[in-house]
């Protein structure tokens, strides 16, 4: 099958899985009654017969978080594809440096202090969020290259799994000292995207755009970082501030995601493996179709979350989970059986 076709394919499904998920709910709204308000708002055209009802909650409630989940699946899935070709390993993930427990600490800090800074209003916590997942990744990009001034992919591994321990050890003794929080602490680290609005669409979506955007102009480095350092630095690749530059951007692709919704797994480690597997190895095509192919399983799990035990609602996280450790240990144990 041509690329193109394959490209074409993936680009409905996600039309789909979208339609499906603005649809489907509490209150069921059929395709064509969801299409129709969304024509409605996009060109201002009459609604007819529609009920107000059925127009508020897909416009107000079902469109923006089912963009929302597309959004910060696709961010996810493209930070997860960068993380595994500069890495070489197939396991690896922004996690895997410490971004999700550095943004837990960040979000723990304002849950139990209550803390509100004036200018940032309800974005307080998406703020601290993303500046300590940030500045963890730094701290242990910084380090590495302190031990090891090659930044070997292995001595990156090991060191963020020291501080994502490390960190993960105050959140501990965070939840310990603000029992009363502990609930909402857990709640967070398992990632929801109930409640959102228009304005967190609006605000993600240009800063995942344009991450994906500047990854992809580095299409090429990955393509030959993939095959090796060694490789890439004979054919003028500077491979130590290529290697800052992405893990710095991937690890902002994912700071900035679950900064707005919580700590979500599974879907960096996925997608990448799927869009690999249909559209093989070049990361001019990886990396845009990965954000599409993350942003439609993000949206179906989401759309599970949401409708299994209704009217109640599951985190999405633990449905990344249910689905995405299976799959963590197929990938890890077909690669031994390989070697």
């Amino acid at each position: 099958m041509k690329t193109k076709v394959k490209i074409l394919i993936t680009l409905l499904i996600c039309i789909i899985v979208i339609i499906l998920g603005i649809g489907i709910g509490s209150i069921y709204v059929p395709p064509k009654t969801t299409i129709n308000i969304l024509i409605s708002r996009m060109f201002s055209k009459p609604l007819g017969d529609i009920p107000d009802a059925s127009v508020s909650i897909v416009w107000n409630l079902r469109i923006p978080r089912t963009l929302l989940a597309f959004i910060v699946g696709g961010a996810l899935a493209v930070s997860g594809t960068v993380m595994q070709s500069v890495l070489k390993n197939p396991l690896a993930s922004s996690y895997t440096l410490g971004v999700s427990s550095g943004a837990s600490v960040g979000a723990g800090i304002i849950i139990i202090t209550g803390l509100s800074i004036p200018f940032l209003g309800m974005f307080t916590l998406p703020v601290f969020g993303l500046t300590f997942g940030l500045l963890t990744v730094f701290l242990a990009i910084t380090f590495t290259s302190k031990l090891d001034k090659n930044m070997s992919n292995n001595t990156i591994i090991l060191v963020g799994m020291v501080f994502s321990l490390f960190i993960n050890a105050i959140l501990t003794l965070m939840s310990a000292l603000g029992r009363e929080h502990v609930q909402q602490l857990l709640f967070w680290q398992m990632g929801s995207f109930s409640s959102r609005e228009w304005s967190s669409v609006i605000i993600l979506l240009p800063i995942v755009v344009i991450g994906v955007i500047i990854l992809m102009r580095y299409s090429r480095e990955l393509d030959l970082m993939t095959f090796g350092e060694d490789q890439a630095s004979a054919i003028g690749v500077e491979t130590h501030k290529v290697k800052w530059i992405l893990l710095g951007l991937s690890a902002g692709l994912t700071g900035s995601a679950i900064s707005f919704v919580g700590v979500i797994g599974f879907i960096d480690l996925i997608a990448p493996h799927v869009v690999r597997n249909f559209f093989g190895s070049s990361h001019k095509i990886v990396i845009p179709m990965s954000m599409f192919i993350g942003g439609a399983f993000m949206v179906i799990c989401d759309l599970i979350a949401r409708t299994i035990i209704s009217p109640s609602e599951l985190p999405v996280g633990a449905v990344t989970a249910l689905i995405g450790a299976p799959f963590f240990a197929h990938v890890y144990f077909s690669k031994r059986k390989v070697r």
